[in-house]
């Protein structure tokens, strides 16, 4: 029973930070049907930018690392991804990959290739007992942190004059600019939302990991990007719950695996993704029409 509650919370704190990873891309798919693989040098940034600012006290480093990846994503927005907004999905694509890799080579020109070591919030390291099971602190305020997040994304979209305006956008961008919403402005919006989720992420990562480099932001966006795709494809709940389905085969694999194959857990887990969505290839919580994003 111990064993098993170990892992029920090691699967809650991964699945929700893979949960944050995956809305934030869902949440860009959502409003301009854009795949954003730049949003792994959002994380990168963050990562970054709690290196540089590793002096300041820590709610001050959070808070100034924070700034720097909102104000990234909204000039990826304007500079980026606005003037092509109506152009074909191919090229939105392209435009992706190429500001992804701009990104992570101006990393590699202004810090360097190798690793940096930093240590930020050294006391979510340490474990705690509780009932007789041991957790990491850490595990505990990402699973607290994440859902109070997801929380306040879904309350964001469901109760203000902003958020609605993002999921009409998202349920049928050309309608809701007929009926008086600005895309100029849900767009926007949408991206300084990535940027808050892709900043929480780069300090959760960090904070376990202690190390930055230019390809830090590789595997969150893969991971998030497989989680939309699990959960369905413009679903901000589908994308939620792939995340935390993932979190879940990851941390089951990961314990359950005799320890001969465990370094092939990825090719299970992968295994394991493919066989749902060939069970559901629409996703597991499906968009109706053309979108019922959220």
């Amino acid at each position: 029973m111990t064993s098993i509650i170990q892992d029920l919370i090691n699967a809650l704190s991964l699945g929700g930070l893979y949960a944050l990873a995956a809305l934030g891309i869902a949440l860009i798919f959502g409003v301009m049907r854009l795949i954003n693989f730049a949003h792994g040098e959002l994380i990168m940034t963050g990562a970054y930018g709690l290196w540089v600012f590793r002096s300041l006290p820590w709610p001050l480093m959070i808070i100034a690392t924070g700034v720097l990846v909102i104000l990234l994503a909204v000039v990826m927005e304007r500079v980026a991804f606005r003037p092509v907004r109506n152009a074909a999905a191919a090229t939105l694509l392209v435009t992706s990959f190429f500001v992804s890799s701009f990104l992570q080579n101006t990393a590699i020109l202004g810090f360097g290739s190798r690793p940096k070591s930093i240590s930020i919030l050294p006391g979510l390291l340490q474990s705690i007992e509780i009932g007789g099971v041991t957790i990491l602190r850490i595990d505990l305020v990402v699973l607290v942190v994440s859902f109070g997040l997801l929380a306040a994304v879904g309350f964001f979209l469901g109760r203000t004059l902003i958020g609605i305006q993002i999921r009409a956008a998202s349920e049928n961008f050309r309608m809701a600019q007929l009926l008086g919403v600005r895309g100029n402005r849900v767009i926007p919006a949408a991206f300084i939302i990535s940027g808050v989720l892709a900043t929480v992420v780069s300090v959760f990562l960090i904070a376990r990991t202690g190390n930055v480099h230019p390809a830090i932001g590789l595997q969150p966006a893969v991971i998030g990007f497989i989680a939309t795709v699990l959960g369905g494809m413009g679903s901000l709940r589908g994308a939620v719950a792939g995340g935390f389905v993932l979190g879940a085969l990851t941390v089951a694999l990961q314990s359950r695996l005799p320890s001969e194959i465990a370094g092939y857990r990825d090719a299970f887990l992968f295994t394991a993704v493919i066989l749902i969505l060939i069970w559901k290839p629409e996703g597991l919580l499906p968009t109706r029409l053309e979108g019922d994003r959220v």
